[in-house]
């Protein structure tokens, strides 16, 4: 007997696949769990429909997430946080505080599509892959700043490059 799946069945197909099974599987399980339909002409044709609607709008969503990732790796986001001496930040940067900014700037982008390997704890630029559909992948440049500018080891650095530091040098034999 052929069936029209109407959703996915473990070892057998998936939703809109034609299968052959056999007709007591199909009047006692399939049929009356709604999870089939009998492959008659009718049926064959409004299948061949809604193959022809679904590709047309997968296209169109396709479309639509390309231009949302063009718009996305177009934006450069940066994030003040609280950071220590060597640029280690108190706390991490999450996916949640990436989406709160695109959130700031327009963007309605669940939490669960944007991929950090793990939370960025540091200071510095990060590309971050952000999952708009399935195969489309936009990076977007995140940049993590240290509230009040740099942080005090690298502006202390950038102002003393010019001298020895002789307070921090060791003497080179022990005084006795």
């Amino acid at each position: 007997m052929e069936l029209i799946l109407r959703e996915d069945v473990p070892n057998l197909g998936t939703t809109g696949d034609i299968v052959k099974v056999r007709p007591g599987f199909a009047r006692n399980y399939l049929l009356p769990r709604g999870m089939a339909v009998v492959a008659d002409p009718k049926n064959r044709g409004e299948l061949e429909h809604q193959k022809r609607v679904a590709a047309e709008k997968r296209e169109r969503d396709q479309r639509k997430a390309t231009v949302l990732a063009d718009k996305l790796s177009a934006q450069r986001i940066s994030i003040t946080a609280r950071a220590g001496d060597e640029g280690k930040l108190f706390g991490s940067v999450t996916n949640i505080d990436i989406e709160r900014e695109l959130a700031e700037r327009g963007f309605s982008i669940d939490r669960r599509r944007i991929r950090l390997e793990e939370p960025i704890k540091s200071i510095g630029e990060y590309e971050v892959p952000i999952h708009v559909m399935s195969g489309i992948i936009a990076k977007v440049p995140v940049v993590i700043e240290p509230e009040g500018g740099l942080p005090p080891a690298e502006s202390s650095a950038a102002t003393a490059d010019g001298g020895a530091d002789t307070e921090d040098a060791e003497p080179s034999a022990p005084a006795e």
